[in-house]
């Protein structure tokens, strides 16, 4: 580690993110924060692409500026929760705070400096100690391809985002759902950081015991992420399916967490059924209602975008997030161990 006193360490958990990770990284180097104060910590999970290749240019390129302290590290055990919890074993005894990243995300040069303000603002406001303060995420800078502009349509809509990382808020407050939360090392200490066993979900996980052991949460709208998002509709799926599976398996550990909301596909699922037994003339009530829905918000974000694709793509994305989901749920509560080809 290097003599320097840094205060912040930015922990991003990798595996096969080539594509992406030179922009992640060149954000960080571009902070207006002084360089001594950040460092970064990149921990591959086993990349079989030129990923390690495109972090050891961004060292290069960090050193010839003298931006942030920058090192890659092997995550022998391959998942985000085993690379965040060996970030902490690695980090130098100055470091006060860590901030989430992704490979596949991007910051604004004063995006930094700014979490440190917020993070003053927040604990002074506050007699409960902060443990965890999230921001917004947004769609990645540049032109959408017609998949991507789906999943970014659908995230946005408020049938779509629930209230979970891609909300859209606009007022700081308590939360507890952080996305990409800048975390106090106290806390994290305190709690014993992740549990691994989690694949997906790991966050809210975490955030339930900080609560549990009397520290606060917040977020705040004053600065962003930049977050690339699926381009596949089978991507797409599997990634609805994961967070149901994941979910279930938070939800049988924190039963506090439980919001109806997310079960009600299969509601109306059984309310159906119900409807087709034994008043056959109003079964196709709640599915024509669920959609005209669908189409609304089509309708609603192909005016807003300009693009007439989203008009289906948004119903059928929507759809897509529903029934994955709610079928993740079932199967993290009938299975057992790791959902396949996770990670």
């Amino acid at each position: 580690m290097s003599d320097s006193q840094p205060l912040i360490a930015s922990v991003i958990p990798v595996l096969n993110e080539s594509m992406h990770i030179g922009a992640c990284l060149d954000s960080l180097i571009a902070q207006s924060l002084p360089a001594e104060q950040h460092i970064v910590l990149v921990l591959d999970g086993g990349s079989t692409d030129s990923t390690r290749d495109e972090i050891t240019k961004a060292i290069q390129r960090s050193k010839k500026v003298n931006g942030p302290l920058i090192e890659l590290h092997s995550n022998p055990k391959k998942y985000v929760a085993d690379a965040r919890n060996l970030a902490l074993t690695l980090l130098p005894d100055s470091i006060q705070y860590t901030v989430e990243m992704i490979g596949h995300s991007t910051v604004e040069p004063d995006h930094l400096e700014i979490r440190l303000q917020e993070w003053t603002r927040i604990e002074s406001t506050t007699s409960v100690p902060l443990a965890a303060v999230g921001i917004r995420v947004k769609p990645r800078i540049g032109e959408h391809g017609i998949i991507e502009s789906w999943v970014e349509g659908t995230l946005a809509s408020p049938i779509g985002s629930g209230s979970g990382q891609f909300e859209t808020f606009a007022v700081s407050g308590s939360t507890n759902t952080p996305a990409f939360a800048m975390h106090s090392r106290l806390a994290l200490e305190k709690v014993g950081g992740w549990d691994a066993s989690y694949i997906t979900s790991q966050d809210s996980d975490l955030s339930m015991r900080l609560l549990e052991a009397g520290f606060s949460i917040y977020r705040t709208p004053a600065t962003s992420v930049q977050m690339v998002k699926r381009s596949g509709l089978l991507k797409w799926w599997r990634m609805g399916h994961r967070y149901g599976f994941w979910r279930m398996k938070v939800l049988r550990k924190h039963p506090k967490r439980v919001s109806l909301r997310e079960f009600l596909p299969w509601f109306g699922l059984l309310a159906t059924l119900l409807l087709c037994l034994f008043y056959t003339e109003l079964a196709f009530v709640l599915p024509g209602c669920y959609l005209a829905v669908l189409m609304i918000e089509g309708l609603r974000s192909s005016m807003s975008s300009k693009r007439f694709s989203t008009l289906f793509g948004i119903p059928l994305c929507l759809f897509m997030l529903h029934s994955s989901f709610s079928i993740g749920l079932l199967d993290g509560l009938l299975r057992k161990g790791r959902a396949p080809s996770d990670r």
